[in-house]
């Protein structure tokens, strides 16, 4: 899952990043509203954190240009203000959550793991398709009664195909949500990792999870027994 992070405080955004990447998401970093905009723009993010006050263009103008635009990507609002003015204001204005700075990394994983939650429909943390499970608290993923360890970019990509369970995705919707702007790789890094994650969780049993849809992507579905 793709995050952006607007933030003017340069340490503030870089541990943001940092960590949030420590968990297995994909994070884009600016330092302005006008720059936000323009990274909104040109890409579909799951979580877009926004400073609220920021050089060039608050968070307050970058979220209703948002939602001018009729797009519902879940926005959490980052600010030192905490006046339940404040707090109704951003809320109004098209927030989906608001947090007070300082805050506990740990709390805004958790408002992370609920926005997410909201946006694709899922009712808890526990993420399932057949017998095989995601935790996105724990980060452990099983299958059956095996315990299945997966590399930080696969968990990322396991997590996106599975809370998007049903849907073909293609090979560019994934490589969005799952690679940042940093991202410097080969075309065919979808393919490969699609690769890695069937070799752990679809090869060593009879019943197969990811489905290649030919010419169009992949999708991650249980199909019932023939």
């Amino acid at each position: 899952m793709r995050i952006l992070i607007a933030e003017d405080e340069k340490d503030l955004n870089a541990l943001l990043k940092k960590r949030l990447e420590e968990q297995s998401y994909s994070v884009d970093a600016c330092f302005d509203g006008q720059e936000a905009i323009d990274y909104i723009a040109c890409t579909e993010y799951d979580v877009i954190m926004l400073d609220i006050m920021m050089p060039k263009k608050s968070g307050l103008e970058v979220l209703k240009a948002l939602r001018q635009k009729n797009r519902r990507t879940p926005v959490l609002l980052l600010t030192a203000k905490d006046s339940i003015e404040d707090r109704v204001i951003g809320l109004d204005a098209g927030a989906d959550d608001y947090m007070v700075k300082p805050f506990a990394f740990e709390e805004l994983l958790a408002r992370i793991r609920v926005m997410l939650r909201k946006h694709s429909g899922q009712l808890s943390n526990l993420l399932r398709a057949g017998n095989l499970t995601m935790d996105l608290s724990s980060h452990t993923v099983t299958r059956g009664e095996q315990k299945i360890v997966l590399s930080a970019k696969e968990f990322a990509l396991l997590r996106y195909l599975m809370m998007n369970q049903g849907n073909v995705l293609s090979r560019d919707q994934i490589e969005q949500h799952i690679w940042n702007y940093d991202y410097a790789g080969s075309s065919n890094m979808v393919d490969v990792y699609i690769r890695y994650l069937r070799k752990k969780i679809d090869d060593p049993f009879s019943s197969k999870l990811i489905h290649t849809v030919r010419g169009t992507g992949y999708v991650l579905r249980e199909e019932p027994d023939q």
